[in-house]
């Protein structure tokens, strides 16, 4: 992949584009939080051909909503149960909101 290439992705929100500093500094995070919610499998960062963790937009905002509610004082194994299932119902919403469209009856010509 060229660097042209890789700019071209930047866009992508699930391109591994930060490191593990950059997106501990962009969350107000320690690096150490990020690991704990790997380890939780909430996120599974991406690995660079050196073995460091990347991660992509959509990791850290799913990172950002895990910290709000550690932040609150929930438990860290706690937070990332709650955020996979607000993530879980999102999809699940948008699924079933694609279903009724497509479901929908085509709609009776004038009558005459």
């Amino acid at each position: 992949m060229t660097a042209d290439d890789s700019f071209g992705r930047l866009d992508d929100d699930d391109y591994p584009a930060y490191t593990m500093g950059r997106a501990a500094e962009m969350l107000n995070t320690t690096q150490g939080f990020l690991r704990a919610i790997g380890e939780a499998r909430l996120i599974t960062p991406l690995r660079s051909a050196g073995g460091h963790r990347r991660y992509s937009r959509y990791q850290l905002r799913i990172a950002a909503r895990a910290r709000e509610l550690v932040d609150a004082g929930t438990p860290i194994e706690a937070a990332c149960r709650i955020v996979i299932l607000e993530d879980q119902l999102e999809e699940a919403q948008r699924i079933n909101a694609e279903h009724h469209r497509d479901a929908k009856p085509p709609s009776a010509p004038p009558a005459a």
